[in-house]
């Protein structure tokens, strides 16, 4: 079972400091080499990917191995390999026209920086060139070049301080090791993809099913087939992150002629990042906590393409695609459940959003904002009312009734529950967005 170990390191000297901050400046400054030569040799043949190949990355390898260590050179020109080749990738699926799952045309992979505006520090270690101790004094160990340690007159691996304690540190095999400086926060953080065994899986406690149906406005709403529905609000997150992506705008269209970012766009980006991730993760894991409590063992979440062909919007489309980062959200959303021995599965969620669960129909329905109503009289909200339609359309099952919906906002660290998620029935029914009779406790007879 593959999981990550994300942790914050510190060295443990102000020699240690500066020596890892030439390591990654040099690792950044390597990654810039290898991609401005693929780049120009991509843009020479117009944009055909044989020339990327022929870059003269051996004599890089050499120039940057005495300070980086021979494998860490080796392993900074693989990634960006990588990223050329996942490029690519998206390039054809772009302009396979039987293809919709990439909307947006790539972009080749970019620099990380210059050494007059500051680069973006980040190097790539090899599973085998450093090591791990967790306990009381944490501590991660890394190969350096002998240039390097002979600048800093420094002996042996460099050494720093892990804080914090890891989720999986009980693994079986360590893959290749992230490392990087964070600006936003002032720290050195990694990230390392590990192997655990399955033995750490939990089981699930039943067979029952969940839906989710991931909207503009509100990021998730699942209904299981035990009748508890959770509702994840995501209005002020969103605006976040647009009004993010707007000041990012504003400093593009300022920028001298011939320059496409800066250190402070980089920046932005990076913290949006971050701050739609961790929204992200936080969700996946309350979610599923909840889930696994509740005997869930199947999960079904809408694929977004159905999304877009009945409803697109310019909106929509940046909430689905740059928000949402659904590839991405849904391989998060996976790897979590495994822990709880929980499957996903991407099922057509088509016209969830517009059939009405009382008559079916989905050309008399009418949405406002999170209220659908339909001409046969029934009104209720709309996201909930989709997962609900999602989960009985795959599961061929009514769901059984609740008495109302668990309703989630967001504080920049966890997910807590809303006030309204502890109105009366009565309370609920003096606002109509809130109001669903077809599945939660105003269900009225037939």
């Amino acid at each position: 079972m593959k999981r990550t170990n994300t942790f914050a390191v510190r060295p443990l000297s102000e020699t240690g400091e500066q020596l890892l901050r030439d390591l990654l400046d040099a690792s950044a400054a390597l990654w810039n080499e290898v991609n401005y030569q693929r780049l120009m040799r991509y843009n020479d043949e117009d944009g055909f990917e044989g020339g990327i190949w022929d870059a003269d990355t051996g004599r890089l390898e050499g120039r940057y191995k005495g300070v980086l260590g021979a494998s860490t050179a080796q392993q900074v020109i693989r990634k960006n390999s990588e990223a050329w080749r996942s490029f690519l990738h998206l390039k054809d699926q772009y302009h396979d026209e039987s293809n919709t799952s990439v909307t947006e045309h790539p972009n080749p992979p970019g620099f990380r920086g210059n050494e007059d505006d500051g680069r973006q520090l980040r190097t790539v270690i090899r599973n085998d060139a450093y090591t791990t101790e967790w306990g009381d004094r944490s501590r991660l160990e890394i190969l350096v070049g002998s240039e390097l340690k002979d600048r800093y007159d420094y002996t042996g691996r460099l050494r720093l301080e892990i804080a914090g304690n890891p989720n999986w540190p009980d693994y079986e095999k360590q893959g290749r090791l992230d490392l990087w400086y964070d600006e936003t926060e002032s720290t050195f953080r990694a990230s390392q993809p590990v192997t655990v065994s399955d033995s750490a899986r939990a089981t699930p406690l039943a067979d029952e099913t969940a839906a989710l149906d991931i909207g503009a406005n509100n990021l998730v709403a699942c209904t299981t087939t035990t009748g508890e529905q959770y509702l994840y609000k995501g209005r002020e997150l969103f605006q976040r992150f647009r009004e993010t992506t707007r000041e990012i705008a504003r400093l593009q269209s300022k920028l001298p002629e011939g320059r496409y970012s800066s250190e402070r766009i980089r920046r932005l980006y990076r913290k949006r990042t971050r701050r739609r991730d961790h929204a992200q993760e936080a969700l996946c894991r309350d979610l599923l906590d909840r889930l696994y409590a509740a005997g869930v063992d199947t999960v079904y979440i809408g694929g977004l393409t159905d999304v877009l062909d009945t409803h697109w919007s310019v909106e929509t489309n940046a909430k689905t695609h740059n928000f949402w980062a659904f590839k991405k959200f849904t391989e998060r959303l996976a790897c979590t459940a495994a822990e709880y021995g929980i499957s996903v599965e991407v099922r057509s969620e088509a016209w969830t959003s517009q059939e009405c669960p009382r008559c079916g129909s989905t050309d008399r329905t009418t949405r406002h904002q999170d209220t659908l109503t339909c001409l046969c009289g029934f009104q209720g909200h709309a996201d909930l009312t989709a997962s609900e339609t999602f989960l009985e359309r795959h599961t061929k099952q009514t769901v059984r009734p609740m008495a109302r919906p668990v309703r989630f906002q967001w504080d920049d660290h966890t997910w807590s529950e809303s006030p309204r998620s502890h109105e009366s029935p009565n309370e609920q029914r003096t606002d109509p967005s809130t109001v669903h009779h077809g599945n939660i406790a105003l269900r009225e007879s037939a």
